[in-house]
């Protein structure tokens, strides 16, 4: 037996320690992508719609102006 083969043999059957936290690590953010996901499309069902910002009498004028619509009573 050699040396080198001995090595070989007992990395091969235990586990990479490197291995095990990038496994580790890589389902912890999977399982938060994926619950976040969920999370997401719930709030979309469940909650309400936001409600908009009134738009100024102001800016509606500009808006209409730009489009070249021209305002009732001009």
């Amino acid at each position: 037996m050699d040396s080198g083969d001995v090595a070989g043999a007992v990395e091969a059957k235990g586990f990479n320690p490197g291995l095990i936290v990038l496994l580790l690590v890589g389902g912890l953010l999977l399982m938060f992508l994926v619950g976040n996901y969920f999370l997401y499309s719930y709030a979309q069902k469940t909650l309400p719609q936001r409600k908009k910002k009134p738009i100024s009498k102001k800016k509606m004028k500009r808006e209409k102006l730009k489009q070249g619509v021209p305002m009732a009573g001009e």
